[in-house]
């Protein structure tokens, strides 16, 4: 799939796998920078620094959820003192957690910025194959060449029932790497069960046709949306997620009419689209909202 001699190992989420990753880049008086909104500073409840003894997560600002290479540079720079945590790597997500995605050369520019700082690459790609399938890139074009040193690569997201792939580029940062998934609790006895899933995923390109479903789900569920005068989509819509803004009234009707729905990170209504999300679920969701905005 990458094209590339890279080591993998598989772990059972997504939590696990983006803080033993980040722990094999890692002293624990190091850093690792990230957009403020990244899941691992807001939804890991700290394991990444547990699993690293300490490595502090600096975080930074963004447009759409994407790192900025100037506020990274910023970040990076702005101390370089013993009484500081020394950044060591720089995270992103993709597809990001607000719905965008980056491009092979806007990864490419977080790339030469890690490199001036001699600062390894991490990528959380929870939804790399909805990012994959977005942009029409190849799987390379937007992870070992663009400058990725180690991908959390989503399974649980795009079908697989539980697991997830650290994808390791530069084979020497996994030395050991199979005495952390150890210690973590991430070796299961019958590891068969975690990995032969990916089989059937990757080689009939199954996990890009799960992808491709999810992501224009999206964007149809984001053009039904934009028809409702009330409702306000928030981000680019790149992706499978969906962000609206929606007025009181129109939530309630939601949660009265059995939609669990809540506001997610940057502020509006998260809505996920997976492989299995249907026209019909869709049009669904939109008629409650439609009749109870006919109703106001």
């Amino acid at each position: 799939v990458f094209e590339m001699n890279c080591d993998v190992y598989f772990v059972f989420n997504g939590t696990a796998a983006n803080s033993l990753a980040l722990a094999s880049l890692c002293q624990s008086y190091h850093s690792v920078v990230c957009h403020d909104s990244a899941h691992i500073e807001t939804d890991e409840c700290g394991a990444p620094e547990f699993f690293s003894n300490g490595t502090k997560i600096l975080t930074t600002a963004g447009d759409n959820g994407k790192l900025d290479p100037h506020a990274l540079e910023h970040m990076i720079t702005r101390r370089s003192d013993i009484h500081y945590p020394k950044p060591k790597a720089i995270s992103l997500t993709q597809s990001t957690e607000l719905g965008t995605v980056y491009t092979p050369e806007e990864i490419r520019e977080i790339w030469r910025v890690a490199r001036k700082h001699g600062l390894k690459l991490h990528m959380d790609g929870a939804r790399f194959a909805n990012a994959v399938v977005s942009l029409g890139a190849s799987p390379r074009e937007l992870s070992w060449e663009a400058g990725v040193d180690v991908l959390c690569l989503g399974g649980t997201k795009n079908g697989i029932g539980f697991s997830e792939a650290v994808v390791f580029f530069d084979r020497r940062l996994s030395q050991e790497f199979d005495f952390r998934c150890k210690q973590a609790g991430q070796l299961a006895a019958k590891m068969r069960f975690l990995s032969a899933p990916w089989a059937a995923m990757l080689e009939d390109g199954l996990w890009l046709k799960y992808a491709d479903k999810a992501n224009q789900s999206a964007a149809l569920l984001a053009k039904k949306l934009s028809m409702i005068p009330e409702a306000q989509i928030v981000y680019p819509v790149q992706a499978n997620a969906v962000f609206v803004r929606l007025p009181e009234h129109l939530r309630r009707a939601l949660q009265q009419g059995g939609w669990a729905c809540y506001e997610f990170i940057g502020g509006g209504l998260r809505f996920m689209c997976s492989w299995m999300t249907t026209v019909e679920d869709i049009d669904a969701l939109c008629d409650c909202l439609k009749q109870a905005a006919r109703l106001c």
